[in-house]
């Protein structure tokens, strides 16, 4: 990985999505959004919004912008797209929050913000998937990993189009029946798209990339990776393409997202399975933190998929969905995805500093830019926090469900905290902290070493 090109704004990004998601942990705690409000209120749509795109979304973009080109073994096809895609995503966030607040009637319904919320969204998300797809088309090999992105970028592709589909119909800017049918009878296609398809099936092909780099684990190419994958696309395929056909005849798309469910589960226990022979494959004995607390995601991704099963059989599955959700979002997605950054941060920031300068003098390791065991109290507290919150949230506690929210507030704070220790480099010994030719990284974007 010495002498990998580092992505501009990746660090910005990453900045933005940890401002979103202590954002919507704070809509949490003051009970500002569901459980406190209706599912469909504008309250929880700005919060779910704020989650998926602010906090999630923007984190995938940063993280794809960096390792990506890992995957396939070629460079960026361009660094100059990244800060206009996220000033557009930002931006469209914005815009989509006012235009929930005008359906409220909390904003004066005189500026078009859900037209405007999908301009800038579908602006931002496709310079982010033009300069990934044409990073991917000049690449010599398509390996397994970068394949499951592809199926995500798809899933991003369906998942935007469809939230641009509502947007347009809730502002009355169409009113073309069969978008109407869609906007009404399509809400769960379009999470299937989003958590599933353009979050869940990206973060499991970076993840098997990451995991394997990160605990010096054998690449996984084999029969149950690409039937993770195969199973994995045709789910998604099922639940979005069959999904919107039943709704645009009229009819219900349960059909088509039970069979999809059935292939996704099979798919995800495939990649635990994977998942489980990296780290019994790993040379690296003593797993780090992000590789530990990694393992603590992938809990409660089977956490959830348990949890979904168990609520369909009682047949109680939407009156719960929203804590299926919930520990989806936060348990899986988020922990992940924070127990990544807390190496991701670390590598890129001592890749900036110390890889120019390598061999010609002593300088700190990776390890030594973090200190885990106070990281690790923190990262404990979150997971002990998401857990309580959805079990709150099944028993339908919601004043214990806003403490549980606080709680998870205090700990992603903290670990935000320990990244921004990382990245001012405020744990490295001084003695070899700023050897000749290393100068102070800048905190919001990286330059190339």
């Amino acid at each position: 990985m010495i002498g990998v090109s580092l992505s501009r704004w990746t660090i910005s990004y990453f900045a933005a999505a940890l401002a979103a998601l202590m954002a919507a942990e704070t809509m949490m705690a003051v009970g500002y959004g569901f459980p406190a409000a209706p599912i469909a209120a504008p309250a929880t749509l700005i919060l779910v919004h704020v989650v998926a795109i602010g906090w999630l979304s923007l984190l995938m973009c940063g993280a794809l912008l960096q390792f990506l080109p890992v995957l396939v073994a070629q460079p960026l096809y361009s660094n100059a797209l990244a800060l206009p895609a996220l000033a557009s995503l930002v931006a469209g966030l914005a815009a989509l929050v006012l235009a929930f607040l005008q359906l409220d009637g909390r904003v004066v319904p005189s500026t078009p913000f859900f037209a405007v919320a999908a301009i800038l969204l579908i602006a931002g998300f496709a310079l982010i998937l033009w300069s990934l797809a044409r990073t991917m088309a000049a690449a010599p090999a398509m390996p397994l990993p970068a394949q499951f992105v592809v199926v995500g970028l798809a899933g991003v592709i369906f998942t935007v189009a469809l939230g641009a589909t509502f947007a347009l119909v809730l502002g009355g800017t169409v009113d073309y029946e069969p978008l109407v049918l869609l906007t009404a009878a399509g809400l769960p296609i379009h999470i299937v798209a989003g958590l599933g398809g353009w979050l869940t099936f990206t973060a499991m092909g970076v993840s098997y990339r990451l995991l394997a780099m990160f605990m010096l684990a054998p690449e996984l190419e084999g029969a149950t990776t690409r039937g993770a994958l195969f199973l994995g696309a045709a789910a998604l395929g099922m639940a979005i393409a069959a999904g919107i056909l039943a709704v645009l005849l009229g009819g219900n798309p349960s059909l088509a997202l039970l069979a999809a469910l059935a292939m996704g589960v099979l798919a995800l226990a495939l990649y635990g399975a994977d998942v489980l022979r990296l780290y019994r494959a790993r040379k690296r004995r003593n797993i780090e933190l992000n590789s530990r607390m990694a393992a603590y995601a992938l809990v409660s991704l089977a956490a959830s998929v348990a949890l979904t099963l168990l609520l369909l059989a009682m047949g109680r599955l939407s009156d719960h969905a929203a804590a299926v959700v919930f520990l989806t979002a936060f348990g899986w997605l988020s922990g992940l995805g924070l127990a990544q950054l807390y190496k991701i941060v670390a590598f890129l920031t001592w890749l900036e500093c110390y890889g120019p300068v390598l061999g010609k003098g002593p300088t700190p390791r990776v390890q030594d830019l973090v200190v885990e065991s106070r990281a690790g109290k923190w990262f404990l507290l979150y997971f002990i926090a998401v857990w309580a919150g959805a079990a709150m949230h099944l028993a339908g506690f919601p004043l214990a469900f806003r403490l549980a929210a606080a709680v998870l507030l205090v700990a992603t704070v903290g670990i935000v905290a320990q990244l921004v220790r990382a990245r001012r480099l405020v744990d490295v010994k001084e003695a070899v902290r700023f050897p000749q030719g290393v100068q102070r990284p800048r905190f919001l974007l990286s330059c190339q070493p």
